[in-house]
């Protein structure tokens, strides 16, 4: 009966064993699993943005060039800021796909890809005078005590969003795409915003 026992324990022991190295070994395998190469091509992306240089430098409008397109038919203004700061503050009858959100389903969902639709673009960086709903996007040296006398006179790199929001309505097929190009004060009487945070 012993011997039986000790059989038993000496199998299931056995199989205790064979069970931990099989999860042990799948373990390692799956951490060394190759996976393909991600979805980022950024030789792609610097042929998108030869591309679209020469396109955009002939969209880049005024103010009052941005405010009469906006009254005509077949215009969309887009906000591409977060939709926390677009339900904040926007520019009156502006319609949002927050930058992250963009995919080309999305983007047809909320603009059919018609050739005859404008779309006029503005970012944080358009408006000047409110430094909470429109924090400039701007990365500037850093001044310490071991940075040089040359890096503190660097100039501040902008990191609007206009850009990268061309950009990518450019690669999902848009081309009726106009942004706007002055630093605006966002007290001037002829713009008018809305949201929550927008006294009337």
């Amino acid at each position: 009966m012993k011997s039986i026992v000790g059989i038993q324990s000496l199998l299931l022991l056995g199989l205790f064993a064979s069970l931990l190295s099989f999860n042990i070994m799948s373990s390692e395998n799956m951490q060394k699993k190759d996976y393909p190469k991600s979805l980022a091509d950024y030789n792609d992306f610097k042929t998108l943005v030869g591309e679209v240089e020469k396109h955009r430098a002939k969209r880049l409008i005024s103010l009052d060039e941005f405010l009469k397109m906006s009254k005509q038919e077949n215009v969309l203004v887009l906000d591409t800021r977060s939709e926390f700061r677009y339900k904040r503050k926007h520019l009156k009858g502006a319609i949002n796909l927050s930058f992250p959100d963009f995919t080309q389903s999305a983007l047809w969902d909320l603009i059919p890809p018609d050739k005859n639709t404008k779309i006029l673009i503005y970012c944080n960086n358009n408006f000047q005078g409110d430094q909470v709903e429109f924090m400039s996007k701007v990365a500037t040296p850093r001044i310490g005590k071991i940075e040089t006398q040359i890096l503190s006179n660097r100039k501040p790199i902008m990191l609007a969003l206009n850009i990268p929001t061309y950009i990518n309505l450019y690669g999902y097929g848009y081309r009726n795409i106009y942004e706007l190009d002055e630093l605006v004060n966002v007290n001037d009487p002829r713009i008018s915003f809305e949201g929550t945070e927008v006294k009337e």
